[in-house]
This record gives structure tokens, C-alpha cells and sequence, in this order.
């Protein structure tokens, strides 16, 4: 289930982590089918929104290695 009160724009998104660009989201928002972002993307109408959970745990399977339970913090 949603909890509408995860969901960002584009904007509020980028705010929030300044990382990331309001471009760069827009270039994942956009290849979101191939780069296996969709589930973390709710559109209604013309507006695009962004599940900050779903972004979330799209973002933690970007990582290059698995993070491994030894590795200090």
C-alpha cells in the first residue's frame, strides 16, 4: 500500500538529497522501464511522483558490490 506521505516530486526529491540532480532524476524517471526504477514512480495525469521507499530500495540495488554483514561502518 502507498503512504502518500512518501511521495515527492521531482523537486522535493532533489531537495532532499543533493546528490542527485533534478536533471539526473528526470534522465531515471525517463529509462525508468530499463533501468529498473518504475516501481518507485506513480504517475497520475501529466505528474510524476516518486514513492521515497521505493526510490529507496532501488537506490540500495545500484550498489556495485553486495554490502557484506562484516564490513565495519
Amino acid at each position: 500500500m502507498i503512504d502518500y506521505k512518501e511521495l515527492r516530486t521531482v523537486k522535493q526529491l532533489a531537495a532532499e538529497a543533493p546528490f542527485v540532480t533534478e536533471s539526473k532524476l528526470r534522465w531515471w524517471i525517463f529509462h525508468a522501464e530499463t533501468n529498473g526504477m518504475a516501481p518507485a514512480l506513480i504517475k497520475i495525469g501529466g505528474r510524476v511522483y516518486i514513492d521515497r521507499s521505493e526510490f529507496n530500495k532501488w537506490l540500495e540495488g545500484q550498489r556495485m558490490a553486495p554490502k557484506s554483514q562484516n564490513q565495519a561502518a
